[in-house]
């Protein structure tokens, strides 16, 4: 594995936000919640991703839909691109209807070759803070991959652990994943152009986004467990999810209550994400 600290170069982009209430209650109707955040209350937690969008011009758009690599993102010559993770830390709510402000920095890339192929790793930090106050320290892993080789047999799955003490089952479907699509204003187009995901990134159906799936994961903390505070979280993306196949979200809390393990695993029993949320 080589780190690439010549393509890091010590990347910044600084970006800015308002936490406007519409937005939240976007969010909010997606994941199925009769009330939203108003404005003066907190944002859960996770539910920042939908801010920052990249409004990027048309003519600055790639094949897959992205943003052109090579402006804050390294371009590493490996077209195909996933979230793979991410930690974070909670230190302060994020407020409804307040400005926030975000500065990134690239951390680390690092390429190494794998079975699929090349594959590189860019490690991204936010430091995110709202009206002035620090909120969140955000780690997010970034894998490129090569273009899909036709034929390649997919990585083997891991079967999905027993012994779920929370479990919530949803279907995400089209309607879901372009309805988060479009209020993070991602065109990725693995999430809804079923010939591209299918016929040029090789995939059986459209991608649910990862991203998508560490808030189910950590919404089910919120719904099992309202009362609690989570001031850390981190996720690790396993194996991707399809839209149309039932995804079950699974939570295993720690004796004293401190953490909680959490998995999501597909309608085959294969595990798609890890995480572990910790409560204050």
């Amino acid at each position: 594995m080589n780190s690439r600290s010549d393509v890091r170069q010590e990347r910044t982009e600084r970006a800015a936000d308002f936490v406007a209430p519409a937005h939240a209650a976007g969010l909010s109707a997606t994941l199925d919640y009769p009330t939203p955040p108003l404005d003066g209350e907190a944002l859960p937690p996770l539910w920042h991703w939908i801010f920052f969008r990249p409004l990027i011009a048309q003519s600055l758009i790639a094949e897959d839909g992205h943003p052109q690599k090579g402006d804050f993102l390294p371009d590493l010559g490996l077209p195909r691109r996933m979230w793979a993770g991410g930690r974070l830390r909670f230190k302060s709510p994020i407020i409804v209807g307040k400005p926030i402000s975000r500065e990134s920095r690239i951390l680390d890339v690092t390429e190494k070759q794998g079975r699929t192929g090349r594959l590189g790793f860019v490690t991204v930090a936010h430091h995110i803070s709202c009206d002035g106050v620090p909120c969140i320290e955000e780690e997010h892993d970034i894998v490129y991959r090569e273009p899909a080789a036709p034929g390649a047999p997919a990585p083997a799955p891991t079967a999905a652990p027993d012994g779920a003490e929370w479990q919530r089952t949803v279907v995400p479907d089209e309607v879901l994943l372009f309805r988060y699509s479009a209020l993070t204003f991602n065109g990725h187009r693995i999430h809804y152009d079923k010939p591209y995901v299918t016929e040029v990134e090789g995939y059986p159906g459209l991608v649910v986004h990862g991203p998508l799936i560490a808030t189910l994961l950590l919404d089910l903390v919120r719904r099992q467990h309202p009362d609690g505070r989570v001031v850390e979280f981190a996720f690790k993306a396993m194996r991707p999810c399809f839209a149309g196949n039932a995804l079950h979200l699974c939570g295993k809390p720690s004796a004293d209550g401190k953490t909680v393990e959490l998995w999501s695993k597909d309608h085959d029993g294969w595990i798609g994400m890890t995480a572990r949320a910790t409560l204050a």
